[in-house]
């Protein structure tokens, strides 16, 4: 018997992801980073669809443009993801987001609770009926574990009657694993 292991937190982001976006549908992606969420996301919605991404450094936007390619796609914006609301005003199918700093760059540069709960909720405004956000949380810098406290009691409140909200991640783990927050807005009642 062949089995894999447990997906990590960025791999089961993914898989809830790619059961969702089709051709054609507009997406965002919250922290760019190095562009690897981004290119998922241009490659799943197609030339017909979009992918609006968002990051406060240069060196973020350049690599996630250099890992893009040739995609048409996409439209990248040097702003923080509290700025959601200023650059998109159609509804969306799916958000992702890792929280925390960008890999191999200034780990003084971090996203912050207030910031990332005000994109969120912006995002969960626009969100389509059976539309995800996806929230990889990370907490073993510093700053983390703030933020994630503020992540979670924001999502914890929103509404039951239009969302579903899960946490998954390893607990016997060294080294704070990074565990995934997915906000689902539920398909409305006929």
């Amino acid at each position: 018997m062949n089995r894999k292991p447990l997906p990590r937190a960025t791999e089961l982001a993914h898989e809830l992801i790619r059961q969702r976006v089709e051709s054609g549908d507009t997406v965002a992606d919250l922290t760019v980073g190095n562009g690897h969420d981004t290119l998922f996301l241009s490659k799943l919605v197609g030339e017909d669809g979009e992918v609006v991404g968002f990051d406060i450094q240069q060196a973020a936007i350049d690599a996630t443009a250099h890992r893009l390619g040739n995609a048409g796609n996409v439209k990248l914006h040097l702003a923080c993801h509290s700025r959601f609301s200023e650059f998109v005003s159609t509804p969306v199918k799916a958000v992702m987001a890792n929280l925390g700093y960008l890999p191999s760059a200034d780990k003084a540069i971090i996203t912050r609770g207030e910031s990332s709960v005000t994109a969120i909720g912006a995002a969960a405004e626009l969100l389509t009926p059976g539309g995800l956000i996806t929230i990889v949380v990370y907490t073993g810098h510093e700053g983390g574990k703030e933020e994630a406290e503020t992540v979670e009691e924001f999502t914890s409140t929103l509404d039951q009657s239009k969302f579903s909200v899960i946490r998954y991640g390893f607990t016997n783990q060294a080294n704070h694993p990074p565990y995934l927050i997915a906000v689902e807005k539920k398909l409305e009642k006929r």
